[in-house]
């Protein structure tokens, strides 16, 4: 009997019973589906993250904290589990947990690492402009590094190293503060109300809008401003303190030679553990939100992987039965002179074409679903994220799991298709 000969009668051999092959199958899809769409799920979000973050370019750049205000940071987030830290004044004191000037002359100092700066905290109490009488809440952020690209929707990004003092605004501001179109606030100055913290007297500080940037998760529903702006809202905000307490940071941020290539991005941060400090390249941020994203999948992976199990059970019962109902037939085969190895083979091959059916069918109804739900996604809940695809589909992926799937029916067939390659065939032919 020819391989296609055998393929041709194990799919024949299926319906003889429909409706436990068509449970059997069923179960199949159920596990097949579920997993090819959490692989999906999981594939459209890397892709998206990684987009957003090749777009957001950061070559060079590294974010740097203190290792005592992660370690403070990880003690506040395990809720009180745990014996309590001991104090030690070398790595827990609140000095650690910030960073200085005579920090930032050290980081300078380390090979490598081109430039550095604390990232200072600025605050805006509101924005408006002479166009609207409403007020709207904003987070502005000093743009650490020219390394970052920023997607600018109208207009430029900010300079910089500029004198006058530039914002990029979130897209929405424009319309809010009185403008048609985001291509008209471009060149228009807008009011930033800031706060002394010594006082708590109400500044105004003014910038010009220089561009209006794109829907991004990079940017964290943050404006950008430049070094200027950020100088003008600091000497607000720390008006009256003294000028060592203004120039306190929690975060730092450095531009280091790419040249050097990994090996020298490993030493720099090895470089500033020794100071104490943690360095956290984009490639790490990226890493840590795909863990993420990547355990909440897991989860859903293994309940696919528990209904594949319960699948396989259904496999086994399927072609136990079936080799008790064609008892007779088996003997009939064998009496023609078909093997133990051809008959092993024709009850193996119709597991793995149950494995086949059913996890043909479970990417077939992803797709569809796919098709359906990638609209729906980015017209509601997605609506804030463009060129986010919720499911996407990596057609390699497919066929291994298509080929995985088939493999565990062939193992889970493999017992019963045993059990009647050593049937006797004597026994077998009085069999009623």
């Amino acid at each position: 009997m020819k391989v296609a000969d055998v393929i041709k009668t194990a799919n024949s051999n299926l319906f003889r019973n429909k409706g436990r092959s068509f449970l059997t199958i069923l179960a199949i899809f159920i596990g097949a589906f579920t997993i090819i769409t959490t692989s999906g799920i999981r594939t459209g979000v890397n892709n998206y993250i990684d987009t957003q973050m090749n777009n957001a370019g950061g070559d060079g750049y590294i974010e740097i904290m203190p290792k005592a205000l992660q370690e403070t940071m990880q003690s506040m987030m395990s809720f009180g589990n745990g014996a309590p830290t001991e104090y030690d004044p070398s790595t827990n004191s609140t000095e650690m947990t910030v960073i200085s000037p005579s920090d930032i002359a050290k980081i300078q100092q380390i090979s490598g690492v081109q430039s550095a700066k604390g990232a200072r905290n600025i605050e805006a109490e509101y924005i408006t402009s002479d166009k609207t009488d409403k007020k709207y809440l904003i987070t502005p952020q000093a743009l650490p590094s020219n390394r970052l690209s920023v997607d600018i929707a109208e207009g430029r990004l900010i300079d910089i190293d500029g004198t006058e003092p530039e914002i990029n605004l979130q897209p929405g501001y424009a319309s809010a503060l009185g403008y048609k179109t985001d291509a008209e606030i471009i060149g228009e100055t807008i009011e930033l109300a800031v706060i002394e913290q010594a006082t708590m007297q109400t500044q105004i500080v003014k910038a010009k809008v220089v561009g209006v940037m794109n829907k991004s998760i990079v940017n964290l529903g943050r404006s950008w401003v430049n070094d200027a702006l950020e100088a003008k809202i600091v000497d607000v905000l720390y008006a009256y303190m003294p000028d060592d307490y203004r120039d306190l940071t929690m975060f730092a941020t450095a531009e280091w030679d790419t040249s050097l290539g990994d090996e020298g991005l490993d030493k720099i941060k090895q470089d500033l553990k020794d100071l104490g400090f943690i360095g956290v390249s984009i490639e790490d941020q990226v890493g840590m939100i795909k863990s993420f994203f990547d355990a909440i999948i897991l989860v859903f992976t293994i309940f696919g992987g528990i209904a594949l199990l319960a699948a396989s059970i259904g496999i086994i019962n399927t072609l136990f039965m079936a080799v008790q109902e064609r008892t007779r037939e088996i003997g009939l085969m064998k009496a023609m002179g078909l093997g133990k190895g051809k008959i092993f083979l024709t009850f193996s091959v119709e597991a793995v074409a149950l494995g086949f059916w059913g996890s043909a069918i479970g990417v077939g109804v992803a797709y569809l679903a796919k098709n359906i739900v990638n609209p729906i996604a980015a017209d509601t809940f997605l609506k804030d994220l463009p060129g986010f695809h919720l499911v996407e589909f990596d057609v390699l992926t497919l066929v291994y799991l298509v080929l995985l799937v088939m493999m565990i029916a062939f193992l889970a067939g493999s017992l019963p298709a045993r059990r009647a390659a050593k049937k006797d065939p004597i026994e077998a032919l009085r069999y009623e």
